[in-house]
């Protein structure tokens, strides 16, 4: 398993986060998410075998928010 934590931009109360988390643990490969409104990030476990970086942001942005 990867770690790595993903800045996310425009997430402006707990449902956007509830949201994130929702889209980040529907990927295969991905073993837990953990968002932090407060922070504007979310800290990923993910299996670099089946899921890479460049799929965890397009999930993130396909759920309407930004990734810096």
């Amino acid at each position: 398993m990867e770690n790595t934590t993903l800045s996310i931009t425009g997430m402006t109360c707990g449902g956007c986060a509830a949201s994130v988390t929702r889209v980040l643990t529907k990927l295969d490969g991905v073993a837990s998410a953990q968002v932090d409104l407060a922070a504007a990030n979310a800290k990923v476990s993910f299996d670099p075998q089946v899921v890479n970086l460049d799929d965890l942001k397009r999930a993130i942005q396909g759920a309407g928010f930004g990734t810096a």
